[in-house]
């Protein structure tokens, strides 16, 4: 294990506010955590900082927030982050610094930690979101690539850890608090909006030649690069769908995607009566960062009101499975199952990358998913070295596939 411990640290937090622990703290979804923290003093205390690169803003969260485990994703990193720590008295140093996947672990599992908020990007949070569950603790859960490539490993650390986990997706929030007091057989199906992302009014002839400029405009959210990208290919609601089928046990055949220009109705449940339960709530992602930081309370108000007399109509339509294979891919892998969707995660990952890095087009972003999807024979995601082996070969033919879109 790699780490690093100073002298002195925090002490024991007993009695005091809740403990949190934030993987992926640089991040759009880590940042507006500890927005909301910063709100709530006297209930919440962050004890564990987990980040990937960003030195500069972790070294700033920590002078601020004096949590006692931190971990970064590479020893380079941690260098760099250290060489800052020196400017800070001991006392207000972490008390174990470390990098790589055992010192994330170590940060998930802190002892005083209840809630753990689960955002690193990508395949990277599956282990640590596990440990977190496994050692009994309440994840809130705001990767959506740890339930679709390990969704069943997942379920069963929550069932044997005692942990539990609640979703951070806006999306998802939202279908929880439509679905809440509803019997399973008086819904008839769960709806999903997506925006349509940055490229919604383009036809797919128009998407050959757009940039990475282009592509990161989201028309009505602001996140992370992966995640903006994603919502231009409606590969993100495909995600969701997949995530929504592992935390609510829906049928596939019952999950549907509608695109909704003002991303103000969140999530939306049919019941078999004919009637729609629909959640609608600001463009704000802190709204359900909070709620699940007060999970199982209703937390404060945050924020502006909705003013629906202001906002005047409600857009929805039909997804173009022509315009957006993306979905098409990941219900076809959800169809699939085993390991399917882990390849379908680790493929977009690796295509995504090359597109944000100008290796890869935009339009062809889906092609290198649907040609390693293709290539590969699911097998039963039984266990985690299953599931990582078939992320592993995904990334390599995913790799291959980009290279030779880029020769």
């Amino acid at each position: 294990m790699h780490t690093h411990r100073t002298e002195t640290g925090a002490g024991s937090r007993s009695g005091r506010p809740e403990g949190l622990v934030v993987l992926g703290s640089t991040g759009s979804i880590g940042t507006q955590t500890l927005d909301v923290v910063r709100r709530h003093p006297e209930r919440f205390r962050v004890v564990g900082l987990v980040a990937g690169t960003n030195d500069t803003l972790l070294y700033d969260q920590i002078r601020e927030f004096r949590p006692d485990c931190v971990a970064m994703k590479d020893e380079a990193s941690l260098q760099r982050l250290l060489l800052k720590l020196h400017a800070l008295p001991e006392p207000r140093r972490p008390r174990e610094i470390g990098f790589g996947f055992e010192a994330i672990a170590r940060c998930a599992v802190h002892p005083e930690a209840v809630r753990v908020m689960s955002a690193l990007v990508g395949f990277a949070g599956v282990r640590p979101t596990l440990a977190a569950l496994q050692a009994g603790k309440t994840v809130l859960l705001a990767n959506k690539e740890t339930l679709v490539a390990a969704g069943s490993v997942v379920r069963a650390a929550e069932a044997a850890g005692g942990g539990r986990i609640v979703p951070v997706d806006s999306e998802h929030a939202a279908a929880r608090i439509a679905l809440r007091g509803q019997p399973p057989e008086a819904v008839l199906r769960l709806v999903l909006t997506a925006s349509g992302g940055a490229f919604r009014h383009l036809d797919r002839a128009a998407l050959a030649d757009v940039t990475v400029r282009d592509a990161l405009r989201h028309p009505t959210w602001r996140m992370g690069k992966k995640l903006t990208v994603d919502s231009a290919t409606l590969m993100n609601k495909g995600l969701e769908v997949i995530e929504a089928h592992v935390l609510f046990g829906l049928p596939l055949e019952r999950i549907d995607v509608v695109l909704h220009d003002e991303s103000l109705v969140h999530a939306m449940v049919e019941l078999k009566d004919g009637t729609f339960v629909a959640v609608l709530g600001p463009r704000d992602m802190r709204l359900p960062i909070q709620q699940a930081l007060f999970d199982p309370e209703s937390p404060p108000a945050l924020g502006e009101r909705l003013d629906l007399a202001r906002i005047g109509a409600l857009h929805f339509r039909p997804v173009d499975p022509a315009r957006y294979p993306a979905l098409g891919l990941a219900y076809a892998a959800a169809r699939a199952g085993g390991t399917a969707p882990t390849v379908l995660s680790a493929a977009n990952e690796v295509a995504v990358a090359a597109f944000l890095d100008g290796r890869l087009s935009f339009a062809a972003i889906e092609a290198v998913v649907e040609a390693v999807l293709a290539a590969h024979a699911p097998v039963p995601a039984t266990d985690l070295e299953t599931i990582e082996a078939a992320d592993r070969w995904a990334r390599e033919r995913a790799r291959a596939e980009v290279l030779a879109r880029s020769g």
